[in-house]
């Protein structure tokens, strides 16, 4: 490396440490400033947008028409099944019961999808916040995070919206009880399902992100994720079908692409795990 160059790194220190703890504080602040700030500008925009916010993206899965059912009945005529695999949500009924419910409601959707829209800027300003502190080489290895984190998120919110919450309304509304004549549900119930239906599931797509960390770290290897392999399997096919119809076909549309999501974390883990045996010897 040039001396200029790491006159200018050393400097680039020196400077950050002379930072007080409460600088840092004021430089924080700012960043969640800014991320509150984009949170608060998209809540607004979506609070504007309710017909198309409830109607066209929340209460989609409840219609016939969702894209998820047209594509597995299409899917299953297109393998020679007939209408073997296609399956439809029951006619279920939503009531807003306590005063106030339809307002709340509005306002905690307009949050959270203010909240998924904002994520790449949020974890931007992160980043922006995080990075100085970082060696030069650890700031090569995370090149691109905040894209991938961002791309990794959405992929599990859209996974959760089009996979996991057609399943699952369609499995919890038509529930068979005897002298249950019609399903209905508060507003409010439905919405915090759809919530715990993307939100979390993209959360659990940033798996690949969090084994690379700790693996980096040295608090993880490929061997002990491969050792747990089988509990994961069983796992992921419990919840798939929990949330599916009583058919291997669906539960593997599930199940599939968090099995191919745990190896991809593996091999990230295996990676990882060379770079950290050569820069600090065998765990």
């Amino acid at each position: 490396m040039p001396l200029d160059q790491i006159d200018v790194d050393q400097m680039h220190r020196e400077e950050e440490k002379e930072m007080t703890f409460l600088e840092h504080l004021e430089e924080l602040r700012w960043h969640l400033v800014r991320a509150i700030s984009s949170i608060f500008v998209f809540g607004i925009v979506v609070f504007m947008a309710k017909d198309f916010v409830f109607d066209k993206i929340l209460f989609a899965p409840r219609y016939p028409d969702f894209l998820t059912y047209r594509a597995i009945c299409g899917l299953s005529n297109l393998i020679g099944l007939g209408d073997s695999m296609c399956f439809y949500p029951p006619d279920l009924k939503l009531m807003a019961i306590q005063l106030g419910e339809a307002f709340m409601t509005h306002l905690k959707v307009s949050v959270i999808l203010a909240f998924v829209v904002a994520f790449p800027y949020i974890l931007w300003e992160i980043w922006r916040f995080v990075r100085p502190g970082l060696y030069e080489n650890e700031q090569k290895a995370t090149r691109g995070i905040v894209l991938i984190c961002s791309g990794l998120f959405l992929l599990g919110v859209l996974f959760g919206y089009y996979i996991i919450s057609p399943f699952a309304i369609t499995f919890l509304a038509g529930y068979p009880i005897a002298g249950l004549d019609e399903a209905t549900a508060s507003l409010s119930s439905y919405v915090n399902y759809m919530i715990m239906f993307t939100v979390p599931s993209g959360l659990v797509f940033e798996l690949p992100v969090i084994v690379f960390f700790l693996a980096r770290a040295g608090l993880i290897t490929a061997g002990f994720m491969r050792a747990y392999r089988r509990h994961a399997i069983v796992l992921i096919l419990v919840v798939a079908a929990i949330v599916t119809p009583p058919d291997v076909m669906t539960q593997f549309l599930i199940g599939i692409p968090l099995f191919i999501l745990y190896e991809i974390s593996i091999l990230i883990a295996k990676r990882e795990e060379k770079r950290y045996e050569k820069e600090f010897g065998p765990a």
